[in-house]
């Protein structure tokens, strides 16, 4: 499992003489097990209730480069607070994001993808990339 991801990494620490460390591969190991949008503070804090003795700064320097990598991408919602998911095994996807809880919904509308196309294509436009927030309130805090 994720054998994708620890291949990339080697492979870049390798072709950019970077130090082996196991505590990137903790840190990899655990991002990739929780499978939703961490901030630094979230992983950080994960790792330190398991046991692992690894400072917030190593965190934070871990998935910016997971970030350069290719392994993880890097969020920025309105709350400006960089977040972190996984860039492997996911379509894409946008985001719905509650103002008051924080909680983020994933969401995958083919309508919303042929929509963009359609009005790319309409403004003589070529799309390279997009994303999506919506911000409201979940269910749970309507």
């Amino acid at each position: 499992m994720f054998e994708k991801e620890f291949d990339l990494l080697e492979e870049y620490i390798t072709t950019h003489n970077l130090k082996h460390s196991s505590q990137r591969n903790d840190i990899l190991k655990n991002f990739l097990k929780e499978a939703r949008h961490l901030t630094v503070e979230e992983l950080y804090n994960i790792l330190k209730e398991k046991g692992f003795n690894i400072g917030i700064a190593t965190v934070y320097r871990t998935l910016k480069l997971f970030s350069e990598i290719g392994i993880s991408k890097e969020l920025k919602f309105e709350d400006g607070i960089s977040r972190y998911e996984s860039n492997f095994g996911i379509s894409h996807h946008d985001h719905l994001i509650c103002l008051k809880c924080g909680k983020i919904i994933e969401i995958e509308s083919d309508e919303i993808e042929n929509l963009q196309q359609k009005i790319s294509l309409e403004h003589n436009f070529i799309l390279k990339s997009h994303k999506l927030e919506l911000y409201g309130f979940c269910k749970e805090c309507q």
